[in-house]
């Protein structure tokens, strides 16, 4: 990459967003953000109560993100959010044009697996339906790849 691009490592939660992220971040030389970091803390709550986000309470965060990486636009980073719909990385992409986005995948048995052996994470396997749910894989217009 000649211009360092922000990227948005994206998936469904357990598929690997805080493993991946932060090894990407180093082999690029670039920063790394965790994306559940830019959670105000009702949707945390929500969720750790096994309460689905809806779209407004997504917004917050993912204008958090999308601060985050118009600031890093020219200098490269990487950020993880679910991104799990088109409109969420629409709307990350027009804070911060240009972003690419990696999709991890992987099939629900293998994920909820990861999920169930973590710990000390607010995001209850009890939501994993809901997530699979909402996907919207990346698109063919959509700059990105998808990584099982």
């Amino acid at each position: 990459m000649n211009t360092p691009h922000v990227v948005v490592v994206m998936g469904v939660a357990g598929t690997g967003k805080t493993t991946i992220g932060p090894l990407l971040a180093a082999r690029l030389g670039v920063p790394y953000a965790e994306g559940d970091d830019f959670h105000p803390q009702a949707n945390i709550a929500k969720m750790s109560a096994g309460t689905p986000l809806t779209d407004e309470d997504r917004l917050p965060w993912l204008d958090a993100i999308g601060t985050w990486a118009h600031g890093r636009a020219g200098h490269g980073g990487v950020v993880s959010c679910s991104a799990l719909k088109r409109s969420y990385r629409d709307r990350l992409r027009a804070a911060a044009p240009g972003v690419v986005f990696v999709h991890l995948t992987g099939d629900r048995a293998l994920v909820e697996d990861r999920m169930s052996h973590r710990q000390g994470h607010f995001m209850p396997t009890a939501l994993l339906d809901s997530q699979f749910a909402t996907l919207q894989p990346l698109a063919a217009d959509e700059a990105g790849v998808g990584v099982d």
